[in-house]
C-alpha cells in the first residue's frame, strides 16, 4: 500500500491502527511465557536497556525536534512549546506516579508507589507497565494527528517510524511482565493475559492524542513535547533503574545504545 493512499485516511483511524499494532507487539512479547518460565537477568536488563534507548531517541527525533520545527514555522518562539510541553508531560506522569498504585520491575511489594492499597503484587506490576504505556500511545496518536495539519508523506513516514519503534520496545516490556508472573506461580495463560493487558491502554491514549490535535490545532507542538516529557520521565524513573539491577550494567548500557541507534535510524531513514 502506497503512503499517498494512506494519507487519505482519517488521522484518528490511522492512530488507532498504529496503536493496535503496538499493543499487539506487547501481546507478542507476553506470549514468550508459553516458551519460557524464567528469564535471565542479563537478557532482561539488555531488553529493558533497549526499550529505554528507543524511548529516549523517539522523544527527541520523533517528538521534540518536530515540535521545535513546527513552532518556528508558526512564527512563535521555538523553545516555548518544547519547554512548556516537555515539563508538563513530566509533571503529569509525576502526579500519576504518586496517585496510581504500582510496583516497578524488580522491586519487592514494600517498595510499591502511589496510594497505599492491598492489591496483589501482580496487579501492581501490570499497573506500572500500563502507566508508561500511556505516553507511548499518546506519542503515536499525536504523531498521526499531525497529518491533519500537514498531510505530507514525510509526516506519515515519521509517524509510522515512531509506531514501529514503540512496538519494538513493547516486546521486551510484555515479556518482562508475563515471565516474572509465571515464575511467581501464575499459569501461563494468566501470566500472558496480565502481560498483554498492560498495553491495552495504548489504543485509547493514541486515539485521544490524535483527536485532541485535530480539534485544537495550535496545541500540536505542545502535545508532541508533552508526550516526550512523559516518556523521558518513565525512562529515568523506571526503565533505567530496572535495567541496571544486578552486576550486568554493561549489557543494559549496550542495549540502550542499540535501542537509541535503532530508533534514530528508523526516524531519519523513514521520516
Amino acid at each position: 500500500m502506497e503512503l499517498e493512499f494512506l494519507l487519505e485516511y482519517n488521522p484518528v483511524l490511522l492512530a488507532l491502527f498504529a496503536t493496535l499494532f503496538t499493543w499487539g507487539v506487547t501481546a507478542l512479547g507476553s506470549s514468550m511465557v508459553f516458551f519460557f518460565k524464567t528469564i535471565h537477568n542479563k537478557i532482561l536488563n539488555s531488553m529493558l536497556g533497549f526499550a529505554a534507548g528507543v524511548m529516549i531517541a523517539a522523544s527527541f527525533w520523533s517528538l521534540l525536534k518536530p515540535a521545535i520545527e513546527m513552532a518556528e514555522e508558526n512564527g512563535t518562539i521555538p523553545w516555548v512549546p518544547a519547554l512548556v510541553g516537555f515539563l508538563s508531560g513530566g509533571a503529569f506522569l509525576f502526579l500519576i506516579d504518586k496517585l496510581l498504585p504500582h510496583l516497578n520491575l524488580g522491586l519487592t511489594i514494600d517498595k510499591a508507589e502511589g496510594v497505599k492499597t492491598t492489591w496483589q503484587r501482580s496487579v501492581l506490576l501490570v499497573l506500572a507497565i500500563t502507566l508508561h504505556n500511556i505516553p507511548e500511545g499518546l506519542a503515536v496518536g499525536v504523531a498521526f494527528g499531525a497529518l491533519a495539519n500537514n498531510p505530507d508523506v514525510g509526516v506519515l513516514s515519521g509517524a509510522m517510524a515512531l509506531a514501529i519503534g514503540i512496538g519494538l520496545q513493547n516486546f521486551p516490556e510484555g515479556a518482562a511482565v508475563s515471565i516474572p508472573l509465571r515464575r511467581e506461580g501464575f499459569s501461563r495463560l494468566k501470566a500472558f493475559n496480565y502481560g498483554q493487558l498492560s498495553g491495552i491502554v495504548e489504543p485509547f491514549a493514541g486515539v485521544l492524542g490524535a483527536y485532541l490535535v485535530l480539534t485544537i490545532e495550535p496545541v500540536l507542538p505542545y502535545a508532541l513535547s508533552f508526550a516526550a516529557g512523559a516518556m523521558i520521565f518513565v525512562v529515568v524513573e523506571e526503565l533505567i533503574p530496572a535495567s541496571q539491577a544486578g552486576n550486568e550494567t554493561d549489557l543494559s548500557t549496550i542495549g540502550a545504545m542499540i535501542g537509541f541507534a535503532t530508533m534514530m535510524f528508523l526516524d531519519v531513514a523513514l521520516g
